[in-house]
C-alpha cells in the first residue's frame, strides 16, 4: 500500500473503495455510479484513478503460460534431459512469477502418493512455492531440506520457511536441516553431520524422487551467499578464482560442470554431491542473463537433468553450446 494512501482521510478511503467495488466487481458503468453517488461522471473517473494510484485498487493480471515447444525439444535433445519447460516472457518484471508458475506445474505433474521432494532455497524456489497451485491431494508426501539454512535475513533464502510453506501447500510432512549451511571448517562440518536429527533429514533427502533446485551465480550482484553476508568479498573472489561460475545446492562448478572451490564445499552442511546426483529428477529453475553460464555449467555437470527457464535465456544457452 502506498504512503499516499495513509494521507487519505478514512471516510474518503471508504468512498473510493465503494466506487471501485461498484465499477470493478459489480460491473456498473461510471454513469450509473455517478447517479448513485450524486456526482458527475468525470468525478467518478478521477476517483477511480485516485483509488488505483493510492493502492486501494490493485490489479493483478494472470497471464496464461506460453511454452516454446520447439526450443524445449531442442534443449531436451541437446542435454539429454528428463524434461524441460521453456516459457515465453514478454516483460522481465514477470520473469520470476512466470518461472515459478511453470516450475510449480512441472513439480505437480511429477508427484504421486508417497513422493519425497528435496528442496534448496533462493528466489526462484521461493517463487515456485508461491505460485504453485495444488488442486490434488496426495497421501504421504514429504518435503525435505537438502542444505542447511542460509538465514532468515532475506526471506527467499530462508530454507526452513520454504520447506514449511511447501509442506503446508501439499499437506505434507516437513523435514528440516536445523544447522547453518556453512560452518568455519571441515572438522566442525564433519561433527555436525553426525548429529542424529540431521542424519534423519539427510536420510530422507537421499530417498527424494525429485529435487527442486535453484541455479546460483558466482557473480557478486547475484550470488546468494554474498548477498546474505555469509561469504565475504574476499571469499567470493577466491571461489571465482577457482573457476566457479555457479552453484547448485551450494556445490560450485565451472563452465564445464566440473566441481571446484573444494575447501568451500567441505564446510557445507547438507546432502552430499554423490547423493544429490542420485536423485532421479533434479529440477532446476532459473532464468535471466546472469544465469546463462551457470545453467550451461549445471547442465554439463548433470547437477540438473530437468529445467524450467525462459525463451531468451535458453536461446542464448543453446547458441553458446
Amino acid at each position: 500500500m502506498s504512503t499516499e494512501n495513509e494521507n487519505i482521510p478514512k471516510d474518503r478511503k471508504s468512498l473510493l473503495a465503494d466506487i471501485a467495488e461498484m465499477y470493478f466487481v459489480h460491473g456498473k458503468t461510471q454513469e450509473e455510479i455517478a447517479v448513485f453517488v450524486g456526482v458527475t461522471r468525470s468525478n467518478i473517473s478521477r476517483m477511480l484513478k485516485e483509488a488505483r494510484k493510492s493502492g486501494i485498487v490493485e490489479i493483478t493480471i494472470n497471464r496464461p503460460l506460453q511454452e516454446d515447444h520447439k526450443l524445449t525439444e531442442e534443449l531436451i535433445k541437446r542435454f539429454d534431459l528428463v524434461s524441460a519447460r521453456v516459457i515465453k516472457i514478454d516483460h522481465s518484471s514477470q520473469n520470476l512469477k512466470l518461472l515459478g508458475k511453470a516450475a510449480g506445474k512441472e513439480l505437480m505433474s511429477r508427484l504421486k502418493p508417497g513422493s519425497v521432494i528435496g528442496t534448496s532455497w533462493g528466489t526462484a524456489i521461493s517463487a515456485t512455492v508461491g505460485e504453485m497451485e495444488n488442486d490434488t491431494t496426495f497421501q504421504d508426501i514429504k518435503v525435505v531440506q537438502l542444505l542447511g539454512a542460509l538465514g532468515a535475513r532475506i526471506e527467499d533464502y530462508d530454507a526452513n520457511a520454504i520447506v514449511r510453506r511447501l509442506a503446508k501447500k501439499l499437506d505434507a510432512d516437513g523435514y528440516y536441516v536445523n544447522a547453518p549451511f556453512l560452518v568455519d571448517d571441515k572438522k566442525t562440518a564433519d561433527s555436525l553431520r553426525k548429529n542424529r536429527n540431521l542424519q534423519e533429514t539427510i536420510r530422507w533427502g537421499k530417498q527424494a524422487d525429485i529435487a527442486l533446485l535453484g541455479v546460483g551465480s558466482s557473480e557478486k550482484a547475484h550470488c546468494s551467499f554474498f548477498l546474505a553476508d555469509y561469504v565475504t568479498r574476499k571469499e567470493l573472489e577466491e571461489i571465482q578464482n577457482n573457476g566457479a561460475i555457479g552453484d547448485v545446492c551450494g556445490r560450485f562448478f565451472d563452465i564445464n560442470g566440473q566441481m571446484t572451490a573444494e575447501s568451500f564445499q567441505n564446510k557445507l552442511i547438507g546432502i552430499s554431491l554423490q547423493d544429490l546426483l542420485r536423485i532421479p529428477i533434479r529440477l532446476g529453475v532459473a532464468g535471466g542473463a546472469a544465469k546463462i553460464d551457470p545453467i550451461i555449467g549445471a547442465l554439463r555437470g548433470r547437477l540438473i537433468n530437468a529445467l524450467v527457464s525462459d525463451v531468451k535465456t535458453i536461446s542464448e544457452v543453446l547458441q553458446r553450446t
